[in-house]
């Protein structure tokens, strides 16, 4: 294994604990008729998952030598909202799972409102982290931070692609459509996660240019890389249930480009990814790992 995969297995480690152990202290479940709420919250929260956009808002934030506490604020802060968009994703009403992260979804293990009420919550208790004093002591940073992650969670953001990938499974679209429905859904916490780190360095919107690029990139990246894994995918590797969108019969990267054609244009998207970030040195180099994790994946 290659160094740079030593360190990137050892961040991931980190950042995952690191997460949990946010959650836990975020979640201390009350002696009282909520506990349930609480007790499915931390069920969705707590345990598995990639924990990719948290760790992309730390290799952010390690460009510009933010304070690790206040980096990993925003980390939980957009964490709570990728978590929240899952327990709503995998409700009856949109995709209707029963497995998520490797057990039961939230919906399975409790109940339909519970789920709801606890996304809700996970929704907003992402926003009361970051208005904390305590993620920076700057207000315009924080007022930043709230604004962007509010655009990106909503209509032009990821719920905005979610709206459309319903409508993909009624409708057929082209490249153009998929592209634009992704960069949404998938793309906009993503890129989030890469600017808070800046926003947090107070680095201005004209900083951020290549890190924007490099966001935009890998998750297109991640997006195609998902597409080959629902289809060729193991579903225990995986976590969650595989070959939804051929059931839907949804147009994806992969039946509108082919595998072949699919793997090749993820490569081309990493490349394009790491090359953002030519005015960086030895420091971004936990951003191009974690660029070319993207493709390496299995869940």
């Amino acid at each position: 294994m290659a160094q740079g995969s030593l360190a990137l297995e050892s961040a991931m480690r980190d950042v995952a604990e690191e997460i949990d152990r946010q959650f836990d202290l975020l979640l201390p479940v009350p002696a009282d008729p909520r506990a349930r709420l609480y007790a499915a919250m931390r069920h969705a929260a707590i345990g598995g998952g990639k924990r990719l956009r948290p760790l992309l808002t730390f290799a952010s934030a390690s460009l510009f030598a933010v304070d690790p506490a206040c980096a990993s604020r925003a980390a939980i802060a957009v964490e709570c909202i990728h978590v929240y968009s899952l327990i709503h994703d995998d409700l009856p009403a949109m995709d209707n799972d029963d497995l998520r992260r490797g057990k039961p979804t939230v919906h399975r293990a409790f109940d339909e409102a519970t789920a709801i009420l606890a996304g809700d919550c996970l929704h907003a208790l992402a926003f009361e982290v970051l208005a904390d004093p305590a993620t920076h002591a700057d207000p315009f940073v924080r007022v930043e931070l709230v604004t962007e992650l509010a655009r990106a969670a909503g209509p032009v953001g990821m719920a905005g692609g979610q709206m459309m990938d319903l409508i993909a499974e009624q409708s057929s679209f082209d490249l153009a459509t998929v592209t634009r429905c992704q960069a949404l859904k998938t793309g906009a916490l993503i890129s989030w996660a890469v600017e808070a780190g800046a926003i947090l360095g107070r680095v201005p919107p004209e900083g951020r240019t290549g890190l924007r690029g490099y966001a935009r990139d890998i998750g297109l990246a991640f997006q195609i890389a998902d597409d080959l894994l629902d289809a060729e995918g193991d579903e225990e590797a995986a976590g969650k249930k595989l070959r939804k969108d051929a059931d839907a019969g949804k147009e994806t990267f992969l039946t509108l480009l082919g595998p072949e054609r699919a793997r090749a244009q993820a490569g081309l998207l990493v490349d394009q990814a790491i090359a953002h970030l030519h005015a960086f040195g030895a420091e971004a180099d936990l951003l191009r790992d974690i660029a070319r994790y993207v493709l390496e994946r299995d869940r």
